[in-house]
């Protein structure tokens, strides 16, 4: 007979007395969670998690000298890191915040129930972890292959698989799918850099696509050569065509191509 999870040990990181208060004050009376300590600092932060075993970090992101993200990477370091949710104002930072490892991204004013699942999945993260089940013999979870995106009231899941094509918007970027399109505050580049194992390709100074998506090449009289998605063309510069077509054709070839049609 196996005995009862254990309950959390939990730090919150806000430099928002109201803010701070008020969220160790939910986590206090969820059920999972057991002592909840406070850092109004991510030098404060820091010096907690050298003295203490954490199961779980609620980390504001903006806050003066040592940010959010600077502490996420203090934390990436440690012997067995506490798993880490953050809670902030803006959506901008989701993908980076997925890409350190996070298991939740929380927008401001926090909701019970979007707080009750974060608190869920540090559970089943932890647990996972404990029992090294199929996850270990894969390699660290790919925490990107789904990228969480908070509207107020309403959040959206994004399949990177079901991404086609991504375009770049000033200091935004838009995700196209089969289903509509998704503005996230994110540089392109950066995205490139992280989803290119997954098949991205830059053809284009204001896009990447996915060539598992594309389904042919095409020239066109308005914008000369495009690839063609089911969510729609994509230019294709004339630097990027080569590197395209091989790409496509070695896709081809691995049977990797035509995701559409599966």
């Amino acid at each position: 007979m196996s005995s009862a999870p254990r309950a959390l040990q939990v730090l919150v990181v806000e430099d928002e007395a109201s803010t701070r208060e008020e969220l160790a004050d939910l986590l206090a009376d969820t059920p999972e969670v057991g002592e909840v300590y406070a850092a109004e600092s991510g030098a404060r932060a820091v010096q907690l998690l050298g003295a203490t075993a954490f199961d779980a970090v609620f980390l504001d992101i903006s806050m003066p000298g040592l940010d959010g993200m600077d502490v996420a990477r203090v934390i990436s370091q440690l012997s067995a890191p506490p798993s880490i949710v953050f809670v902030t104002a803006s959506e901008s930072h989701a993908i980076e915040a997925f890409g350190i490892g996070a298991v939740d991204y929380l927008l401001k004013p926090v909701r019970p129930e979007r707080l009750a699942e974060s608190v869920a999945r540090i559970g089943t993260s932890r647990r996972a972890a404990s029992s090294g089940g199929a996850d270990d013999a894969e390699g660290p979870r790919d925490e990107l292959a789904v990228v969480q995106i908070d509207h107020g009231r309403q959040t959206v899941f994004v399949r990177r698989d079901d991404v086609q094509f991504v375009e770049a918007h000033g200091d935004y970027i838009r995700l196209h799918t089969g289903q509509g399109t998704h503005l996230i505050r994110l540089s392109l580049s950066y995205l490139e850099e992280i989803w290119a194992p997954a098949g991205f390709v830059r053809v284009h100074r204001g896009y990447l696509v996915a060539v598992g998506w594309v389904h042919d090449l095409r020239v066109t009289s308005s914008s000369g050569l495009v690839a063609c998605t089911p969510a729609g063309d994509v230019p294709v510069s004339r630097r990027h065509a080569r590197s395209l077509r091989e790409q496509l054709l070695e896709a081809a070839r691995s049977g990797r191509l035509g995701r559409a049609a599966r």
